[in-house]
């Protein structure tokens, strides 16, 4: 069977469909089953290269674990500060330097539309870890295998998406992923921080969802709640910032009023939008999400990677 992402870019999930994800998901679950000699042969030999010019723990180092999990070695730039960038280099040639050195890169970085204009220049597959508000490709992939998952399945649940809607890319690309399921999406944010309409003229063809500002209303009735920070650092205004910090706050009380079997979700990192007391409760899964997130991502990477798949 042919690998459909063998040398692919990966830029944006709406170049998925339920099949692509099925595939990334069923190559996940396989390198789950392995034994640590079998997955260190997936790409022995091969190189990773990141360049992340915006900060990030748990993306890059989710990567960096992926690929040495599946035999291969990382190198790149982990903060802007410490790249050529600082004496004026573009990223035009910094992608293109780091393409010689790698067989695969990841991309993060500040403006939108950074991760289309590197894949076009380089010359090895590219990864889109994070574009300006755009989108996080592979945060949406861990994300919906998260879910199947936790939930055995992803057709015919209810799923909240609290906090920060307006600048959160990880939500675009979560609600572009969600549109190729049969799913029902209450979207929860103050009214300054909704979703840009601009942006969701093509889901709203696709994808049932409502808004409210009440994150107590439908509580009760949601199968998985998707918790997001409010981004201090995408605003222009910081008294903008103060109005809304701490609008949502996910604590013991609301649990109770979950149901039984719902699932707490967050891209992290948290700052007061979940309890710490909510860690060790049977809904919390932010974490094993995270576990999940080098999986996928060493799935993704194999795929890329390996002419025949996995």
């Amino acid at each position: 069977m042919s690998n459909s992402f063998f040398q692919k870019d990966i830029v944006s999930v709406r170049d998925f469909d339920k099949q692509k994800f099925e595939t990334v998901f069923q190559a996940t679950d396989k390198i789950i089953g392995m034994n640590q000699n079998e997955r260190r042969e997936i790409v022995r030999g091969k190189t990773l290269g990141y360049l992340f010019f915006e900060p990030s723990t748990r993306t890059r180092l989710s990567f960096e674990a992926a690929m040495a999990s599946i035999g291969g070695t990382s190198l790149g730039i982990a903060d802007a500060s410490s790249s050529s960038a600082r004496k004026g280099e573009s990223l035009a040639d910094t992608v293109k330097i780091m393409s010689l050195y790698s067989d695969v890169l990841v991309l993060r970085h500040q403006l939108d539309g950074s991760s289309r204009f590197a894949a076009e220049i380089s010359e090895k597959p590219l990864i889109n870890a994070g574009s300006g508000t755009e989108e996080h490709p592979t945060q949406a992939i861990l994300d919906l295998y998260t879910i199947r998952k936790e939930k055995k399945k992803i057709d015919g649940l209810k799923i909240g998406i609290v906090g920060d809607l307006k600048y959160g890319r990880t939500v675009y690309s979560l609600l572009y992923a969600l549109s190729n399921y049969n799913v029902d999406v209450k979207l929860i944010s103050p009214p300054s921080l909704k979703i840009r309409s601009d942006s969701t003229y093509e889901i709203r063809k696709k994808l049932q969802y409502s808004e409210t500002s009440d994150l107590e209303e439908n509580l009760d009735d949601l199968d998985v709640i998707y918790v997001t920070r409010i981004q201090k650092e995408r605003f222009a205004d910081l008294e903008e910032y103060v109005k809304v910090k701490g609008s949502y706050k996910i604590g013991p009380e609301l649990v109770k009023k979950m149901k039984d079997d719902a699932i707490i979700m967050h891209p992290l990192p948290r700052l007061d939008e979940i309890s710490h007391e909510i860690d060790s409760t049977k809904q919390a899964k932010y974490f094993k999400q995270a576990q999940y997130g080098k999986d996928t991502r060493a799935a993704l990477l194999a795929l890329i990677l390996n002419e025949n798949g996995i």
